[in-house]
C-alpha cells in the first residue's frame, strides 16, 4: 500500500462515482479487520471525461477518457485501488494494472425518465430523447422511428436538471446509477432486456489495481462477487472479439444459473438501421470462450454492416 495508514480509493469527483467508491469503502471496512473508518481515504482525480463535459466521448479519446489520469496515479503508486464503472473501462487492460474482484451487481436495465409523459409509448411524435449511448440510440430508433434521438453528455444530475428544464421530453439512463444515487422515484419505466439490452458491464463496478500489489489483490479477493465476475468475463470476452469501443452499438448481458452461464448479445449495423443478434450459453468456467464464441458469431452475422471505427 501506499501509506502504513491509509489505504487510498481513486475515484471521479461525479455524485454517482463518489456513491460508487463510498459503497466500496464501505465493503472493505466491513470485510477487513485491519481497516477502520478513517484508514481508507477516497481521493477525487479528474479525468478528460470530467473537464469535457460537452463533447462526444469518441471525440476526446474513446472509451479511456474516464480512466486515464485516474490509472496514470494507480501505476504511479498514488492510490491503492481504483473504482470504476466497469462499462468506462477500455477492453484492453493497461499494462501493469489488472481488474480480478468486481462488486456485486446492480440491476443492469435502462431507465426512461419524463417530466411530461407517463411511458416511452405515450410520446407524441418528434419528441426529443437524450441519450449518451451510440447503443441506445440505436436501440430507440428500432423502437420507435418517429423520434428525434439527441445526443447528451453530462452527470446524472445534471442530465435531469436538463430533463426538468425542458431541454428534452425524456431522456435515457442506467437504472444502476439512479438506484445508487436514490433517484428511483424519477423513474417512469423501466425497460426489458428484451425492450433495451444493456451494455457490456452496465450496472457493474471493477476494482482496479496493480497486478504486483498482492497485499491489496488479497484484501479485493474477500469483496468479490463471484457471479458478477463470471458474467462481466463473458461480456467483456464477446466486446473483445468484435474489436469494440465506445462507438460500437453492442449489447451484451450474461447471466448465471447453477453452472450455467447464458450470454445474450446484440450488435448493430454502423447506420444503426440493422440488428444482428446471437445468444449461447455453457459451463460457466468457460466464461470467456463463450463470449469470444458469440463476439465472432454476432460479426459473422453482420458482415460488411459493421467494421470497427479506427480510432
Amino acid at each position: 500500500m501506499t501509506d502504513k495508514k491509509k489505504f487510498i480509493i481513486g475515484s471521479r469527483g461525479s455524485k454517482l462515482s463518489l456513491a460508487y467508491s463510498s459503497h466500496v469503502k464501505n465493503l472493505l471496512i466491513k470485510s477487513n479487520p485491519q481497516f477502520e473508518d478513517n484508514s481508507v481515504e477516497i481521493k477525487i482525480i479528474k479525468t478528460s471525461g470530467d473537464i469535457f463535459q460537452n463533447k462526444r466521448i469518441s471525440d476526446i479519446g474513446g472509451k479511456g477518457v474516464f480512466c486515464k489520469q485516474i490509472e496514470e496515479e494507480l501505476l504511479e503508486s498514488k492510490i491503492d485501488l481504483a473504482v470504476h464503472s466497469l462499462k468506462d473501462l477500455p477492453t484492453k487492460m493497461t499494462d501493469g494494472l489488472c481488474v480480478n474482484a468486481v462488486v456485486k451487481r446492480n440491476d443492469p436495465r435502462d431507465a426512461f425518465l419524463s417530466f411530461a409523459n407517463k411511458s416511452f409509448k405515450e410520446l407524441s411524435s418528434k419528441s426529443k430523447i437524450g441519450t449518451s449511448s451510440f447503443r441506445r440510440q440505436a436501440q430507440l430508433n428500432l423502437l420507435r422511428n418517429d423520434l428525434e434521438i439527441v445526443t447528451m453528455r453530462g452527470n446524472i444530475d445534471t442530465r435531469i436538471t436538463k430533463l426538468k428544464n425542458r431541454e428534452y421530453d425524456a431522456i435515457v439512463l442506467s437504472l444502476a446509477g439512479i438506484q445508487m444515487l436514490n433517484l428511483i422515484d424519477q423513474v417512469k419505466e423501466i425497460f426489458t432486456i428484451e425492450q433495451m439490452l444493456p451494455a457490456i458491464g452496465q450496472g457493474a463496478i471493477a476494482l482496479q489495481c496493480r497486478e504486483d500489489d498482492q497485499k491489496t489483490l488479497n484484501i479485493l479477493k474477500v469483496i468479490n462477487d463471484k457471479e458478477t465476475y463470471c458474467c462481466i468475463q463473458a461480456e467483456r470476452a464477446l466486446l473483445e472479439a468484435i474489436g469494440g469501443d465506445c462507438d460500437t452499438a453492442i449489447g451484451g448481458l450474461a447471466k448465471l444459473s447453477n453452472d450455467k452461464i447464458f450470454l445474450k448479445s446484440e450488435l448493430f449495423s454502423n447506420d444503426g438501421k440493422k440488428k444482428f443478434q446471437f445468444q449461447n450459453s455453457g459451463h460457466f468456467k468457460e466464461a470467456k470462450k463463450i463470449g469470444y464464441k458469440v463476439g465472432k458469431e454476432l460479426l459473422k452475422k453482420a458482415g460488411p454492416d459493421f467494421t470497427t471505427q479506427e480510432s
